[in-house]
């Protein structure tokens, strides 16, 4: 950890950039599952998926800044190459086998949904060691995550 005129206890900013690291590579992971679908896709619901997953990226391309930029705020260094991200996402492995569009809706609604549930959890764990900051930032993204998870659920229905 850099040093940092940052007010909260060092071992809180270490804890909560460890968390962050996580999330960071999550995100990058579905930064590029967004674009795999986007590219990929075919069907009659072809221009709107295409244009779906497009938004998804760069959703997701905001969570990335977002949560890179906390870490370094906190004093860390934010580690989001992609080597990296695929040593540490633990989001679904995206099948790169398909093309159809409720194939796409189905992967990708599957990596919405398990980002945001580690979302929360980090949401819990900066709670639990007070830094609200980390928890208001982490907020937005579920927010976010949760209404592009809707957009995309709602193809399969």
């Amino acid at each position: 950890m850099y040093k940092t005129k940052n007010d909260l206890p060092e071992k809180v900013r270490t804890q909560v950039a460890a968390m962050l690291q996580e999330r960071l590579a999550e995100a990058v992971d579905l930064v590029t599952q967004a674009k795999q679908a986007h590219w990929n896709v075919k069907g009659p619901s072809f221009i709107a998926l295409h244009q779906l997953f497009d938004q998804v990226y760069e959703h997701a391309s905001g969570h990335v800044d977002l949560i890179a930029e906390r870490i370094v705020q906190l004093g860390g260094t934010a580690e989001g190459t992609l080597r990296v991200a695929a040593k540490r996402s633990r989001l679904p492995e995206y099948p790169l086998s398909i093309s159809g569009g409720e194939e796409h809706v189905a992967a990708l609604s599957h990596s919405l949904a398990y980002f945001g549930e580690e979302v929360r959890t980090g949401i819990d764990k900066a709670d639990e060691i007070r830094d609200r900051d980390t928890a208001d930032i982490l907020t937005e993204i579920s927010r976010s995550v949760d209404k592009d998870l809707w957009f995309v659920e709602a193809h399969a229905q």
